[in-house]
């Protein structure tokens, strides 16, 4: 308490002096006397001690217990038949214990207050328990506080305390809320195995290692804004609620977990130190704005990920774990708070805002994963079989008649289609809200990372999705896009075989009818030889010539003309002429085909060739 301000309370004022300290003694008045226990003579100390019993409500707010003056009070409550403390309300706010305290295996009945109270020697609290609610905010423990085996069964108030000593909490219950917000901690602190229904560590500070291995948190878990200066271990810690460590910094931890999380683990804001390596089973992780400033690597079952703004100038790895994590002993993490069924895969919700240029993603679901904004994407690594949306199978719009083939696409462009008049029924609504110009640069990022990767068929998926986006784009060029459109409706951009070909078998087709309609001459032209006799006799000239050929003006579809008109077509496939005698308009078709045709052909080849190179 301030020295220059009196308690609210009537205090005890030994040792006043106006000078240096008019307050004096800050103690509560033992009842019917004018002096705290401390300084109360020894003959009514006496009375006061013998007439106290197990469970009795006991004040002693602001009086300074020696060791021999605490036992004595503690004695006076002990329980005959068990041997321990027995204490009804327990008032020690502002007290002081210049010794050790001792409050092993006490029972504390009532409310236990030790609000501001100091504890200069060794604190202990192993296997009390408090029936009601205790309150040891701004607490000073300059020795060791041990709390091991102890049980709260009311809320536990430790705001603003402080352990300059180790605290040792191990296989403590918690069975109301554990409020530890602005809590100092400055030496060794170990929660391991402890019970919690909530824990509020909010802005509490760890000098050195804090354990909370094995430990418990049945509700929500509050570490935000927490500082942990020295090792954090979670090891085996079980969260049934939310895990929130937001906004709090890891100055040198180097492993987190594994953990298991049947809520959401949240790191956002959270900043790491040094070299690091988390492990999480969990439902969701929520890493935005996180900051790493060192390598990281992020191995995770059963979670979506949000990497959204997150910031790291060295490799960040996230992978996804096909077995139990594995803990320090080489036993595994138990996943009991998953059921069997249950997906141990691991998806990207976002990336947006990251700069990818380190960023490795290994055997991740991608399929929701929200790419639009993410720098440098053309570096992205990707490794083992990460998977994305595909477009929806086989289906036709009814008008204009279009039928979209199965093909990688990022769920923005889900969203986009989805969003448009007429879509077809497949395409899945979500929060994107990027348009063809915003996601064309993304797939031809997305195309280069495979490319890099030597994985053609992927970035050929694509490319075929950026020529997409830009065809479907608004801002660019209409010839450009008609170009596209023309492109897209004869090879699919050059990436769908079945597509090039029918339209190959198509012109075939076209070619036959036309060159037996109006190509193939009614008869093969015969020669012809004119001469002139001069009439004075001497040399004979002859001219010799051929006939032009001429249409038939009887049925021109049988099947010698049929076959004629094939073999024009197919040579005219592979740039071939095919010798035969052709009308004037039959040449002009032939020139045509042999200018049409091979060039589909051709697409078709190229087609097959990008969907099967490696």
């Amino acid at each position: 308490m301030s020295t220059s301000r009196p308690p609210a309370w009537p205090y005890c004022a030994h040792g006043a002096d106006p000078a240096a300290d008019p307050i004096g003694c800050r103690g509560v008045h033992v009842p019917g006397h004018i002096a705290c226990l401390a300084h109360l003579a020894d003959a009514d100390r006496h009375v006061y001690l013998t007439g106290l019993t197990p469970g009795a409500n006991i004040d002693h707010r602001g009086t300074t217990f020696n060791e021999s003056l605490f036992n004595a009070l503690l004695n006076a409550l002990r329980d005959p038949v068990t041997g321990h403390p027995r204490l009804g309300n327990a008032e020690f706010r502002s007290a002081t214990f210049e010794g050790d305290a001792r409050f092993e295996s006490a029972t504390f009945q009532g409310r236990a207050r030790f609000e501001s109270a100091t504890f200069k020697g060794h604190a202990g609290f192993r296997y009390a328990t408090f029936e009601s609610s205790t309150r040891f905010e701004s607490a000073t423990f300059k020795g060791y506080a041990g709390f091991r085996y102890a049980t709260f069964k009311g809320e536990a108030w430790f705001g603003s305390a402080t352990f300059k000593g180790p605290a040792w909490f191990a296989s403590t219950t918690f069975e109301g809320n554990a409020l530890f917000g602005q809590a100092m901690f400055m030496g060794a602190t170990g929660f391991a195995s402890a019970n919690f229904r909530n824990g509020d560590f909010e802005s509490a500070t760890f000098e050195s290692a804090a354990g909370f291995g094995s430990a418990t948190f049945k509700g929500l878990a509050r570490f935000e804004s927490a500082t942990f200066k020295g090792a954090a271990g979670f090891e085996s810690a079980t969260f049934k609620g939310d895990a929130l460590f937001g906004s709090a910094t890891f100055v040198s931890t180097n492993r987190l977990g594994p953990l298991t999380c049947a809520g959401q683990v949240v790191l956002s804001g959270a900043a790491f130190g040094v070299p690091v390596t988390l492990s999480f089973a969990a439902r969701r992780l929520e890493c935005r704005r996180t900051r790493w400033s060192s390598t990281a690597e992020i191995r995770l079952r059963y979670a979506t990920v949000d990497l959204a703004h997150a910031v790291f100038e060295y490799p960040l790895t996230i992978a996804a774990e096909p077995d139990p994590l594995i803990l320090i002993n080489g036993r595994l993490l138990l996943e009991d708070l998953f059921p069997s069924a249950y997906d141990p895969g691991v998806r990207v919700a976002s990336l947006r805002g990251v700069d990818a240029a380190h960023l490795v993603l290994a055997d991740l679901d991608l399929s929701e994963c929200l790419f639009t904004g993410t720098v440098h994407l053309d570096q992205l690594r990707l490794e083992g079989a990460c998977t994305f949306d595909t477009a929806p199978a086989r289906r036709w719009r009814r008008w204009p008649p279009v039928r979209y083939t199965e093909r990688r696409v990022l769920a923005e462009e889900h969203h986009w289609r989805a969003g448009q008049p007429g879509a077809v029924p497949g395409w899945v609504s979500g929060p994107g809200r990027a348009g063809p110009l915003q996601l064309a640069p993304v797939y031809r990022a997305l195309r280069k990372a495979f490319e890099d990767g030597k994985h053609e068929p992927g970035a050929a998926d694509f490319y075929y999705g950026e020529m997409e986006m830009r065809r479907h784009a608004h801002d660019i060029p209409g010839s450009e896009r008609r170009l596209l459109t023309a492109y897209w409706a004869l090879p699919g951009y050059g990436l769908r075989a079945s597509r090039a070909l029918a339209w190959l078998g198509a012109a075939m087709i076209v070619t036959i009818v036309l060159l037996m309609a109006f190509g193939l001459a009614k008869d093969t032209p015969k020669q012809t030889a004119t001469g002139t006799i001069p009439a004075g006799g001497g040399k004979v000239t002859f001219e010799i010539g051929t006939d032009d050929p001429q249409n038939p003006t009887s049925d021109r579809f049988t099947g010698k003309r049929f076959e004629k008109a094939l073999n024009v077509t197919l040579n005219s496939v592979v740039f071939r002429a095919a010798g035969q005698d052709l009308t004037t308009a039959g040449t002009y078709i032939e020139m045509t085909s042999r200018l049409t045709e091979p060039i589909l052909l051709g697409l078709a080849v190229l087609a097959v060739r990008n969907r099967v190179k490696r």
